[in-house]
């Protein structure tokens, strides 16, 4: 783990992080029997790396990053981080890389949304919570 890093306060979140970090793979930790992918991001405010484990959701080695935070009517905190440090490490199995993230608007972003609930149907459901439209950002390889 990055010296400067901080694992989340939510416990299943910081649980699910160690157990990335000290496998070095995501391979095996899961969320309902699915796969997920570890985003590193930068705090907005802080500048320190903040680990973000989300459900994985790939297309032709793009990644999206849902940010439901299970309907909840407030964005997850690490969306802010997103749209102010757009830079963002993505970890598939053992495969790390380096991306930029962007957020989709329109006909892309109910492209990814479709995947995104293919992945993880729970997502149709917490969309039925919220009334704000939940983000979705692709991460696509830097260069």
């Amino acid at each position: 783990m990055s010296e400067n890093a901080e694992l989340s306060p939510t416990d299943w979140v910081r649980e699910q992080t160690q157990r990335i970090l000290e496998q070095g793979t995501t391979d095996g930790v899961e969320i309902l029997d699915r796969p997920v992918v570890l985003f590193t991001t930068l705090g907005a405010k802080s500048g320190k790396k903040r680990y973000v484990p989300l459900m994985r959701v790939e297309e032709n080695g793009s990644y999206a990053m849902v940010a439901s935070k299970g309907g909840d009517p407030k964005h997850p905190s690490w969306y802010h981080n997103v749209k102010a440090n757009p830079s963002v490490t993505v970890q598939d199995g053992t495969q790390v890389f380096e991306g930029t993230a962007r957020e989709l608007e329109g006909d892309e972003r109910a492209h990814w949304w479709d995947l995104a609930v293919a992945a993880y149907p729970p997502y149709a459901e917490y969309q039925t919570k919220t009334s704000r439209q939940i983000p979705v950002f692709i991460v696509e390889p830097a260069g």
